[in-house]
């Protein structure tokens, strides 16, 4: 007969196993941000971008500047711990007698302030999406329904965080939004305005990609860089694409490399793997493969068939 572990083993092996693989443990370092509390913090930077979408009962116009600052307030305490304990974790280039807590508090503050551009700019997203698709019944229904308005507003949030350099914060508010929607935006990546991606799923945008205006994308679409074999050392290199103004780039398209540029105007048929600039206004097509067009058979025939 087998005996079974005793707890006191099972924790025997475990320490051998921290000992073993200990490039996966974080034992006596500083405090992490909580995954946890950024999910919720996300969650509740997307009411305060989308007052009345997000929320579970209605807003009416009359108690919003209250519900506003009552929010703000709660983000504001929760988003300033977070960003000291990313602070402690990878101390930023500052004096040795630098005040992480006055920076947290200075940083968190400066991120709030950017929230009325974020609208801004999300109202053009919104927009985009909307006139877009011709399924979208009203830009209510893009806000609360469709999964794209969720990632492009946590990215343009998180790429504020980035922007300042904080660690960690940014890349957990992007991969919880791509947990949710499908689409990995990296937070920095650089997006202009009237952005929409159609059905969204499967989408990629790396760290250095650049994006231009009135820009439309389909599922599926990867814009990644060309190789990562040099690992580290591509750090802070342009890697990925840049795309400009009123470009389309249609379902399963992978645009690649630091200095592959598509010009103003262009789309990108579906399918494509591009790894070259292409000039403004031009149309890029995978050639037809040889595709058969057969008869169906009867289902009797099918019937037979799997019998053999």
């Amino acid at each position: 007969m087998v005996s079974c572990p005793t707890l006191a083993d099972l924790t025997q092996r475990l320490m051998a196993s921290y000992v073993r693989a200990g490039g996966i443990n974080h034992v006596d370092g500083k405090n992490l941000p909580s995954k946890h509390a950024i999910a919720g913090i996300a969650a509740d930077l997307l009411r305060l971008l989308f007052p009345g979408f997000f929320d579970g009962k209605p807003l009416h116009s009359s108690e919003i500047e209250a519900a506003t600052s009552a929010l703000l307030k709660t983000v504001l305490g929760r988003l300033e711990e977070e960003i000291l304990k990313s602070l402690e974790y990878a101390p930023p280039t500052a004096p040795a007698d630098a005040d992480l807590p006055d920076m947290a508090r200075t940083l968190t503050l400066k991120f709030l302030g950017s929230l009325p551009r974020v609208r801004d700019l999300l109202q053009t997203d919104t927009e985009a999406a909307f006139n877009g698709d011709p399924a979208a019944c009203s830009q209510d229904e893009v806000i609360v329904a469709y999964p794209f308005i969720e990632a492009i507003a946590v990215q343009r949030l998180a790429h504020e965080l980035y922007l300042d350099n904080i660690p960690l914060i940014p890349r957990i508010m992007t991969e919880w939004a791509h947990a949710r929607t499908g689409m990995d935006l990296h937070p920095g990546a650089q997006i202009g305005t009237h952005f929409f991606v159609d059905h969204c799923t499967g989408t990629v945008v790396g760290e250095t990609a650049v994006i231009g205006n009135h820009v439309k994308m389909y599922q599926g679409v990867g814009l990644v860089a060309r190789s990562l074999a040099a690992g580290q050392a591509l750090r802070g290199r342009k890697r990925h694409p840049t795309i400009e103004d009123r470009v389309t780039v249609y379902a399963g398209a992978t645009i690649m490399g630091g200095d592959t540029v598509v010009g103003e105007g262009s789309t990108i048929g579906a399918s494509v793997f591009l790894t070259t600039s292409v000039p403004p206004n031009s149309l890029v097509v995978l050639e037809a493969a040889n595709v058969r067009v057969i008869p169906k058979k009867s289902h009797e025939d099918y019937v037979l068939d799997f019998q053999i």
